[in-house]
């Protein structure tokens, strides 16, 4: 259990930004022993899906979609040195799981999500606020890809989903909450002067909660 508080590091950003590379780069810069990994997309709201239209006209993008208060209850206890069994979302047949990720307290707990920064309960938790702001065609693209390869999407659905939810939520939601940012890295993983800079105002947070 830390003997002081930890930092909490909030990385928000579109879909397909580069979240996961800049998470990943902290990861390597601050050391896994030092670090706990919360994502947002795990605390997707349970669903009984009634049918395929159900499921079609649900909007994943907005942050009703999310279970905000359970994830705000795990930071807060993260952030108490408690350890917390996260949830774990099936993004193939969209729902929540049986099972749960054991997440143990560490000196930098590091959240990530594309509505992190659009929640005022998230936002008032996190130490340092990172927005990963990428351009909206290399995020498409990105996002078609992954979703294609690893959640088994065809092409028509994904692309319908982006137009009717996915772009709507983000104009409205995602990008006007990186006012919040502390620091806007723009290209994502792409951008390692940026990143550098990320790592090193991390390490000056550590030497303050020391």
């Amino acid at each position: 259990m830390p003997k002081t508080a930890p930092v909490i590091l909030g990385v928000a950003g579109g879909t397909g930004s580069g979240k996961t590379t800049v998470a990943r780069a902290i990861l390597h810069a601050i050391g896994k022993q030092r670090l706990a990994f919360i994502a947002q997309d795990s605390y997707y709201r349970h669903i009984e899906w009634k049918g395929p239209e159900h499921f079609a006209r649900h909007n994943f993008d907005h942050p009703s979609s999310i279970d905000t208060e359970l994830l705000v209850a795990h930071l807060h206890a993260l952030k108490q040195g408690k350890a917390v069994d996260a949830p774990v979302y099936d993004f193939v047949n969209h729902r929540r799981s049986s099972r749960t990720e054991r997440i143990e307290p560490r000196k930098v707990v590091l959240a990530e999500g594309i509505l992190l920064l659009a929640e005022p309960e998230i936002r008032e938790l996190l130490d340092f606020k990172i927005f990963v702001d990428t351009d909206a065609d290399v995020r498409l693209k990105r996002r078609i890809l992954r979703d294609i390869n690893e959640r088994g999407r065809a092409l028509d659905d994904i692309l319908r989903q982006y137009m009717e939810t996915v772009r709507p939520m983000h104009l409205e939601f995602v990008e006007p909450s990186k006012r919040w940012a502390d620091v806007i890295v723009p290209e994502g993983g792409e951008n390692r002067v940026a990143l550098e800079m990320v790592a090193a105002r991390v390490e000056e947070l550590l030497q303050i909660a020391a």
